[in-house]
C-alpha cells in the first residue's frame, strides 16, 4: 500500500509518498516547492492572492503525483501560515474544490508530536535532546529521550515571521540583531524554566535549516540518503557568523544555500545561536526526517 504526506508550511509545501511493507516505510518519491504562502502574512494576517493562487497550483501538482503513483492514503497538514491566517479556512475549501484534496489544520501541538515522531525514526535522539524545528511561521521546540516527549511548544517565532518584522538592512543591523535576541528571549521565557529543570545538551534541529547549515560546513554530505548526521558546534557558529555578517548578494553565492533560504538563513541562524548559547548546548544533530515522517508514520496500518 502506498501512502503519501503534504506539508503546507509557511515558506515551502513537501509531498512524500511510501510503500509499506509489513511495519516498513520505503520512500518512493518526494518533492517540493518553495510556495511562500506566508509571503506578506504579518501585514494584514491574511494568505495575499498571489500566494494564495501558488499554493492552489502547487497542489494541483501534488494531485497528479498522488494519482501517477497510485496513492490509496494521503493526509495533508497545514502548520502556521494557515492556521494563523484569517482567510486560512478560505484557502483550505478552495484546496478542497480544486484540487481534490483535504487538508486538516493542525494546532502548534500536535504539530510538534509529529515532529517528535519524525526525529524519533531518524535515530538522532540519544539521551536526553531538545529538538528544535524552524518553520517560516513558527518554531517548535521539544524536549525529549528516546522513549518520551517530556514537554512541547510552538512558538511563533518563524523564520519568515522575524524577517518580515526585523529585518531590513543589508546586511542586517546590530540594532535589528538584538531587537531580534530581545523578541526570541521574551518569547521563550517557558523554554527557558523547562531547560533549566531538564539540562539537556544536545540540540536536534529537525530538517529545513539545519539541512542547510549541514551542507554548507559539508558540502559532501548527501542530505537525500541522510537521516542524521552531526553538526559539530565550531563550524556551525564559524558559519553562523559568517551568514549574520554576510550582504543578501554574498550570501547568494555560497555553495549549498537555496534562493529560498538566502535571508531566511540570517534569521534561522540567530534563533539556533540564542538558544545554543542560552541553555549552554554542547552539541547539534541534523535529523532530516520531521513532520511529514511522524504524518508517514500515523498513517501505517
Amino acid at each position: 500500500m502506498r501512502i503519501a504526506a503534504i506539508d503546507l508550511g509557511t515558506n515551502t509545501f513537501h509531498l512524500i509518498i511510501a510503500e509499506q511493507n509489513a511495519n516498513e516505510l520505503q520512500i518512493v518519491y518526494k518533492t517540493n516547492q518553495p510556495v511562500k504562502l506566508g509571503e506578506d502574512i504579518t501585514k494584514d494576517n491574511c494568505i495575499i492572492p498571489v500566494a494564495f493562487e501558488r499554493g492552489i497550483n502547487c497542489l494541483k501538482e501534488f494531485k497528479n503525483s498522488l494519482l501517477i503513483h497510485d496513492v490509496t492514503l494521503v493526509k495533508a497538514t497545514a502548520t502556521s501560515a494557515v492556521r494563523s491566517a484569517s482567510n486560512g479556512q478560505n484557502f483550505v475549501d478552495a484546496v478542497k474544490q480544486a484540487a481534490d484534496i483535504d487538508i486538516e489544520i493542525i494546532d502548534g501541538d500536535e504539530e510538534a508530536e509529529l515532529i517528535y515522531e519524525g526525529v524519533k525514526l531518524s535515530g538522532a535522539i540519544t539521551g536526553k535532546s531538545l529538538i528544535m524545528d524552524i518553520g517560516g511561521g513558527s518554531t517548535e521546540f521539544i524536549l525529549c529521550d528516546e522513549e518520551n516527549l517530556i514537554w512541547k511548544k510552538s512558538y511563533n517565532i518563524g523564520a519568515a515571521r522575524l524577517m518580515q518584522k526585523f529585518f531590513k538592512t543589508d546586511p542586517i543591523s546590530k540594532t535589528e540583531i538584538d531587537q531580534i535576541n530581545e523578541h526570541i528571549a521574551s518569547e521563550l521565557k517557558a523554554l527557558k524554566v523547562i531547560v533549566e529543570e531538564y539540562q539537556p545538551k544536545t540540540l536536534i534541529g529537525s530538517a529545513g535549516a539545519f539541512e542547510t547549515f549541514a551542507s554548507m560546513i559539508n558540502p559532501s554530505l548527501n542530505i537525500a540518503e541522510t537521516s542524521t548526521a552531526d553538526i559539530y558546534l565550531k563550524d556551525y557558529l564559524s558559519l553562523s557568523n559568517k551568514l549574520i555578517s554576510s550582504t543578501h548578494a554574498e550570501r547568494e553565492a555560497m555553495p549549498n544555500l537555496i534562493p529560498l533560504r538566502v535571508d531566511m538563513i540570517v534569521m534561522a541562524s540567530l534563533l539556533t545561536n540564542y538558544v545554543v548559547q542560552t541553555f549552554e548546548l554542547t552539541e547539534i544533530k541534523l535529523s532530516t526526517y520531521d513532520l511529514k515522517m511522524g504524518v508517514l508514520q500515523s498513517l501505517k496500518s
